[in-house]
């Protein structure tokens, strides 16, 4: 962001548009934690009505609106149906542990937008499940009454574990959501490891609200571009120049700049620079911003090494260049790889377009840089 170029991103805007809960949402799907991020209204829109209001949100009033409709606001225990739907039923139960397990194992390595894309995909398998079975005709049946206990059971227990699973990312929509599913306490003090399947047998939906109404994305983009044209005119209105007094020193007085924060030699001396030849480059899948390094560093075994340069350069070139690596940096995790170092770029532009540092000469691999 820049003050600048006037991108910056105005909080009075975003919170009478937004949900803390969508603007969380969105920052740990769509950014990568630890890498700079893109962000747009449009994006934020589209996130919020396809993950939200279309996802966590339909599946929280679909489900406990056909509670109260069909089980008169009582959760079923799961009824007894055919071998093709108790199949069905069990696959999204194992959908789901495998998605609190994933979800888990994802936040431990900060990737957020990966466990998240782990619970999306259960909200989505039980979607399938809903529609594929139908319990609004179930309900008619006069023999669909078993089969429409379990869709709705396996329905509100997918529902459930999202719900505590989900509670660090949205506080306040999951707090909701569990009161309305007839849960008492506060849903961030559950535990996911304390969640057992059949748990919500009996519980009686409270009062059912939307979580995440769908947002009319040219009605609120027009509002947005009213507000930021009206903001950006009042910037420079405030920033014409003012008539002022002569000040009293002379005219050649100025105010000293910042003093400039310098290091000494041993602090420069902690950074170990040292030469590298990349060996082998690629794309990481899902991950728009960032290429994986084999780098030869001397050493007995080439490193590992994450950059986020994959809008910039093709990794199929880098093959072969000397690069100038930290190569005492601790080492991260990212998107579930560990990058043991860090390649150093320039930052040219407004945008920090990144250009890779290197040689003229030829440099062997491993040399320190002094």
């Amino acid at each position: 962001m820049s003050k600048t170029l006037g991108n910056v991103i105005d909080l009075a805007v975003l919170h009478k548009h937004f949900t803390t809960d969508a603007v969380r949402y969105f920052c740990l799907r769509e950014m990568v934690f630890g890498q700079d991020g893109d962000f747009t209204y449009e994006a934020l829109l589209e996130r919020v009505n396809a993950g939200l209001a279309n996802g966590l949100g339909n599946l929280a009033s679909r489900t406990l609106t056909m509670v109260a409709r069909y089980c008169d606001g009582a959760v079923p225990a799961p009824g007894k149906a055919g071998a093709e739907l108790t199949r069905r039923a069990d696959e999204v139960r194992e959908a789901v542990t495998q998605a609190v397990a994933q979800f888990d194992r994802e936040f431990d390595e900060y990737n957020f937008s990966r466990a998240l894309e782990a619970a999306w995909s259960a909200i989505e398998r039980v979607d399938k499940f809903i529609s594929d079975a139908k319990p609004w005709d179930l309900a008619k049946q006069a023999d669909g009454r078993g089969s429409l206990e379990l869709v709705l059971h396996t329905a509100v227990e997918t529902l459930r574990h999202l719900t505590v699973l989900l509670a660090p990312v949205l506080p306040n929509a999951t707090q909701e959501i569990w009161e309305q599913s007839g849960e008492a306490g506060k849903v961030a003090e559950v535990a996911p490891n304390t969640l057992r399947w059949g748990q919500s047998t009996g519980k009686r939906v409270g009062e059912i609200k939307p979580i995440f109404p769908k947002l009319d994305k040219k009605k609120v983009m027009d509002e947005i571009k009213q507000e930021e044209a009206a903001s950006q005119a009042a910037r420079t209105e405030e920033g014409k120049e003012q008539p002022v007094q002569t000040p009293a020193q002379p005219a050649q007085a100025v105010s000293e700049p910042a003093a400039r924060a310098y290091i000494t030699i041993d602090d420069f001396a902690k950074v170990e620079l040292r030469v590298g030849q990349i060996l082998t480059a690629e794309r990481i899948p899902k991950a728009d911003k960032l290429l994986r390094f084999t780098i030869d560093l001397g050493e007995a075994e080439p490193r590992q090494i994450l950059a986020g340069i994959a809008q910039y350069y093709e990794p199929e070139k880098l093959v072969g260049r000397k690069v100038i690596v930290v190569a005492n940096l601790a080492p991260r995790k990212m998107r579930g790889l560990e990058s043991q170092g860090m390649i150093l770029a320039a930052a040219v532009g407004e945008e920090g377009r990144p250009v890779l540092a290197g040689f003229l000469e030829e440099v062997p691999n491993g040399a320190k840089l002094k």
